[in-house]
């Protein structure tokens, strides 16, 4: 049987291949009666874009639709470019947030036929009507008024509606999210059993935080309750375990945030997993009664405090009490087994290096099981602008777009914060050095020793990726035991028992000399459900 060529082909770069691009799927959702001729195509940005092209031109759409984002703009542009050189009659439409800003001069914007702007749920398949001459009568006219379309008129000729010109930037309006077509129907029984699947019960976010595209998407609007539940119930009965919330203040609304909770601990399975972004400071009683009732390892929170600075928050825009967010901290760690993933943001406007250890010293004192540390990025469209001539703020010109130095923090100390990140996510937020992290700040603050400890690692190693963990757990204990001086048989112990906690069986060969037979040997552990990462900091409670 002859395969149908699709007209449509929507399609994305991931940043990897356990993503599943939510915003693709929210496309076809709304595509309405053009989805017949419609495909998804993924892929991630670890292929050649010269095989991309490749699988993209066998398609033979008319049109192809690509979700641009930080992540992928730069390997986009390149396919884009292979596409239009050997098949130049195919539109091109963009969206994403990456091009929804700050159009000019960008190179694959140049490259393209059209940009939708906004969140294109629905202008999406108004464009693809119109250009696919689906459209007549009122559609065609809704759409020449507001975006001054010429189009042939077919009254005259009894000819189909013809367009002759086109708008290359189309802003979308804002949707009435009530009136989507909810794509969670459209993930894959492979996405589900293999993929990170994202969902989401709102969008928009009340709070002006200067660094974020979402300060510029108010008001907060919400999913039909009711509908979003049942899509939910419909991916759970497929056998759906982890749940990606993408709501950026999943907190905001407490009736909502509970019966959600509520719903989800009504029918909680063994490794099911559900990952929330919180506000940190808004977890009133209703909230935590629920929370607390959530089994070991099944709640993770994403909690943005960016910084402990008061001044530095004003100058971002970004409100937060800190009294609550300190005591909110506490109830997660002491009454819940609730995973806190936290985030601080290094080179805001204002903050100095003296400054930004002291909010990681305080956040390590309030002990989330993971600190992110961020480089500040310069999003297109957000307002962080307004304080690069006051604060010398400048920026990496290429995605994405982080902070090379400004008046406070200069170049070179930049580019050890840079590496403090990388090697803070391997060591600290990894799971691989759950206890014997802890020793490093044993005699002196958490910051300043961790600085000392990424410092002497870059020398040794030079990089600050692929490094495997063996040699990576060999060059902490050199470090702990030559440049700390701490006893060797109690740190091999203890990092033993890092490693035995990850399911590995045998120790490695420079702590065995060190150990006790039965320290450096264990069997392999049954498989945890959970995500290996947030298992591993789980197990934390049971040592």
């Amino acid at each position: 049987m002859l395969r149908v060529m699709p007209d449509i082909v929507l399609s994305t770069l991931n940043a990897k291949f356990i993503h599943a691009a939510f915003g693709l799927r929210y496309l076809f959702a709304s595509l309405g009666e053009l989805q017949p001729r419609a495909v998804i195509a993924e892929f991630d940005i670890n292929l050649r874009p010269l095989n991309i092209a490749e699988a993209l031109l066998a398609q033979n759409p008319k049109i192809i639709g690509f979700g641009i984002y930080i992540w992928n703009v730069a390997e986009t542009t390149e396919v884009i470019s292979i596409i239009k050189r050997v098949r130049p009659e195919i539109t091109i439409i963009l969206g994403g947030p990456e091009v929804s800003h700050e159009t000019e001069g960008q190179k694959i914007v140049e490259l393209a036929d059209h940009v939708i702007t906004g969140e294109a749920d629905l202008k999406f398949v108004e464009v693809c009507r119109v250009l696919l001459n689906q459209s007549v009568g009122d559609e065609v006219t809704r759409l020449t008024s507001n975006a001054k379309y010429r189009v042939r008129s077919a009254e005259s000729n009894n000819e189909t509606p013809h367009v002759v010109s086109y708008p290359k930037i189309v802003p979308a309006e804002l949707p009435d999210l009530a009136k989507l077509e909810l794509p969670y129907d459209f993930y894959t029984d492979a996405d589900i059993a293999h993929r990170i699947v994202y969902v989401e019960a709102s969008r928009g976010c009340p709070f002006t935080c200067e660094f974020c595209l979402s300060s510029l998407d108010i008001p907060v609007r919400q999913v039909p309750l009711d509908k979003f539940l049942a899509a939910m119930q419909r991916l759970m009965d497929r056998g759906l375990k982890q749940f990606k919330f993408v709501d950026r203040t999943f907190n905001l609304h407490i009736a909502t945030s509970k019966a959600i909770l509520e719903f989800f601990l009504a029918r909680h399975r063994g490794g099911n997993f559900y990952h929330f972004e919180m506000i940190p400071d808004r977890l009133p009683p209703e909230l935590r009664e629920i929370i607390a009732q959530f089994p070991a390892g099944s709640l993770q929170f994403e909690v943005g405090i960016q910084t402990f600075n008061p001044e530095v928050g004003q100058h971002i825009s970004r409100r937060q009490n800190y009294e609550r967010l300190a005591d909110n901290f506490h109830f997660l760690r002491n009454k819940t087994s609730v995973h806190i993933h936290a985030d601080l943001i290094v080179g805001l406007p204002g903050e100095t290096l003296e400054s930004f250890a002291a909010g990681f010293d305080k956040l390590i004192a309030l002990g989330p099981q993971e600190i992110q540390v961020g480089i500040l990025k310069r999003l297109r469209g957000t307002p962080i602008i307004r304080h690069d001539a006051e604060w010398q703020m400048v920026y990496n010109a290429h995605p994405p777009y982080e902070i090379l130095q400004n008046q406070l923090i200069d170049f070179a100390t930049m580019q050890r914060l840079r590496r403090f990140a990388k090697y803070w996510d391997l060591v600290g937020n990894s799971g691989n050095f759950v206890e014997s992290v802890k020793l490093i700040w044993r005699d002196a603050p958490p910051f300043q020793q961790f600085l000392k400890f990424s410092d002497w690692l870059y020398v040794r190693l030079g990089r600050t990726d692929t490094i495997a963990l063996a040699r990576l757990a060999e060059l902490f204990f050199e470090f702990l035991t030559s440049e700390l001086n701490q006893d060797k048989k109690n740190l091999a112990e203890t990092l033993a028992r890092d490693w035995h906690r990850g399911g590995r069986r045998d120790a490695p060969e420079f702590l065995r000399e060190f150990l006790p037979l039965a320290t450096g040997r264990r069997p392999a552990s049954k498989k945890n459900a959970l995500p290996k990462r947030q298992a591993k900091h789980q197990v934390e409670k049971k040592s």
